[in-house]
């Protein structure tokens, strides 16, 4: 069977919003009232039944929805040695509400003891292959790995971990090439790094985020391309990487604003990644003007239908947008996707399981009128 390497003419960034069930069973584990092969048998029938809807929905890559998470990244860093993690007591500040999620620190140095959780979950997800589709995995960014841990709340814990930043990325790089072996020799073939650190970097508050001034962020810009690109550029040659760039997404709120200007030389210019994801459904994204610095031959999809409301977007409006975007990378290399998952955490957007399909179905009815596959 032929690999799907992607990304496809219309495609989703990979979370779904979590159905009653699976919360319940959830909320009952962290109650003590059911065990986890308990928890499990939930997910996996829950999951079951999503990647139905996926295939039903025509999509050509299926995922897990990210079912088996409190949260699209912090999972993934509890998985290795060296992080801890409490409930949190202020949360993140997004637009409209603080993001209750544990807050995530170093407690040592960082390593990958055993296999990742993260590659039964994609195994799970691979039984369900078939001549049409193929299981994605999306996980954090490295950059994204290490700007949790320089930011000014986690400064103290990483600085009794570790003598240098050098030496802590030196250790991401490590952790996240093991991880890829491990999940590359169990088959997966397409892998995206989902990546906020570059939309906290454009924010107008930016240097009090980072706690540091315009030098600091410019340094901070090239750690975040540094880390990324050892990884990419370490990955088997067979390993497609497709990245997703937005601004937080909780609960239909977000965490940052501001056009992808001030990184296009980084981010758009030289990350060596396969294809890009990227969030344009509103004007907290700036213009499409930035796109003219992704190299030729290199793919984006636009991320205009939102995740963050239940109305549907214009289908006319949508196709005007696209072709806009047309003037800085050629249409045959744009495709198309909501801008974000449907549940980043598990509490999920502020719309129902209908309007999340409806809003798939629109984007597979863009897609066809617009480039006919």
């Amino acid at each position: 069977m032929a690999v799907n390497y992607g990304p496809n003419r219309y495609d989703v960034v990979g979370s779904f919003l979590r159905p009653a069930k699976l919360k319940q069973a959830r909320e009952d584990f962290s109650a003590g009232a059911i065990d986890a092969a308990a928890l499990k048998a939930v997910e996996d029938e829950c999951i079951t039944d999503l990647i139905a809807k996926e295939k039903k929905a025509g999509l050509r890559f299926i995922t897990d929805g990210e079912f088996r998470r409190a949260t699209w990244h912090l999972d993934f860093m509890w998985a290795f040695e060296g992080i801890g993690h409490s409930t949190t007591e202020d949360g993140l500040p997004f637009h409209d509400e603080a993001a209750k999620i544990d807050d995530t620190y170093l407690t040592g140095k960082i390593s990958l003891a055993g296999e990742h959780p993260f590659v039964e979950h994609f195994r799970f997800v691979q039984s369900f292959e078939d001549e049409n589709t193929t299981a994605k995995l999306t996980i954090p960014a490295p950059a994204q790995f290490i700007e949790q841990f320089i930011m000014p709340m986690n400064r103290k814990a990483t600085d009794a971990a570790y003598g240098s930043d050098a030496l802590l990325e030196d250790d991401i790089v490590a952790a996240y090439l093991a991880f890829i072996e491990q999940v590359h020799a169990a088959g997966c073939r397409n892998l995206q790094f989902d990546d906020c650190s570059w939309g906290c970097l454009v924010d107008p508050k930016a240097e009090l985020f980072f706690g540091t001034d315009q030098a600091g962020l410019a340094r901070i810009k090239e750690t975040l391309l540094r880390v990324n690109n050892r990884v990419l550029d370490a990955a088997p040659a067979d390993l497609r990487i497709n990245t997703h760039v937005c601004r937080g997404n909780f609960h239909s709120t977000w965490a940052c604003e501001g056009g992808y200007d001030d990184v296009a030389d980084a981010l758009l210019a030289n990350e060596h990644v396969n294809a890009y994801f990227l969030e344009f459904d509103d004007e907290r994204s700036g213009s499409f003007a930035p796109l003219s610095s992704v190299p030729a031959g290199k793919k984006v999809v636009l991320g205009l239908v939102t995740t963050k409301r239940a109305e549907l977007e214009d289908k006319q409006a949508v196709i005007a947008r696209i072709h806009e975007a047309a003037k800085y990378v050629p249409l045959e290399n744009l495709c198309l996707s909501p801008q974000c998952g449907f549940a980043s955490c598990e509490i999920g957007n502020k719309l129902t399981e209908e309007q999340q399909w409806a809003k798939v179905a629109l984007v597979r009815e863009i897609a066809e009128e617009v480039w006919g596959d």
